[in-house]
């Protein structure tokens, strides 16, 4: 089984205006009392990475991957390197808008500035991973963005985000994991009914075929399952609780408790 981590960004809202680093500690270790095994950073509320990584150590939590620095400049290289190797990881993440993505040509564009990206990390021991929207997923004559992007790239890897990979139920998730799996190092799993206006739901209750979406990923390939709710029809909190103990109890991730 893979082990499970959350996305950070899915707490925010714990962090309201005038917070205290301490608050974002108090998050942390909610996150390790639920019993996921690792967490995946968008931003470090005050800390240094490598404060980040102390605190993380001593709760027991992994860092699976982080979104902090988004990768998009050449001019961000010491940075990357710098921040990677205070969390102790061997990547680094990029994503793009949905005019990167927009025609052929953008998508050239697109690519050719990544594959340079992707030289200068690889150049410093780092792996270049990218994380998807539902954008890579649209069709543009007959062919989806990322396979036209997939062949102007052959050296990037995937985080693929799976319920965004449907499209807003345009796609078979199951089928976009499949046909990008060589590629996936990490997964992101979310729910809901595919609809951008409707909020999204905990795992297990909605319309993703979750154990099937999972099954799809190449275990050679892919190291985590990272659970991300944008945002939900219920409180958060309880949201991420719901999500953990369904992923937990099928057998379908492992967990700390």
């Amino acid at each position: 089984m893979y082990p499970i981590s959350v996305q950070l960004y899915s707490l925010r809202g714990m962090m309201q205006a005038g917070y205290e680093k301490e608050d974002f500690v108090q998050v942390l270790k909610w996150v390790a009392d639920i019993g996921y095994k690792g967490v995946e950073p968008a931003g470090f509320w005050g800390f240094t990475p490598k404060e980040f990584k102390r605190i993380t150590d001593d709760l027991g939590l992994e860092i699976s991957s982080s979104h902090s620095p988004w990768f998009r400049e050449p001019e961000q290289i010491q940075e990357i390197v710098d921040t990677a190797g205070e969390l102790g990881l061997r990547t680094a993440c990029c994503g793009f808008g949905p005019n990167d993505f927009k025609s052929p040509e953008d998508i050239k564009r697109t690519a050719g500035k990544v594959n340079k990206l992707r030289e200068l990390a690889a150049q410093n021991g780092l792996t270049l991973f990218q994380h998807n929207h539902a954008w890579e997923f649209a069709k543009l004559d007959g062919r989806y963005a990322y396979d036209i992007y997939l062949e102007l790239c052959p050296d990037i890897k995937f985080e693929i985000d799976a319920y965004w990979s449907a499209n807003h139920g345009a796609n078979d998730p199951v089928e976009m994991v499949r046909r990008f799996r060589d590629r996936c190092i990490l997964m992101h799993v979310k729910d809901g009914t595919f609809r951008p206006e409707i909020p999204m739901l905990p795992l297990g209750t909605g319309k993703m075929d979750i154990p099937a979406v999972i099954a799809a990923a190449d275990p050679a390939v892919n190291k985590w399952v990272i659970v991300e709710l944008d945002n939900c029809v219920i409180d958060m909190n309880y949201a991420l609780k719901l999500s953990y103990r369904y992923m937990v109890s099928n057998g379908i991730c492992a967990g700390n408790k």
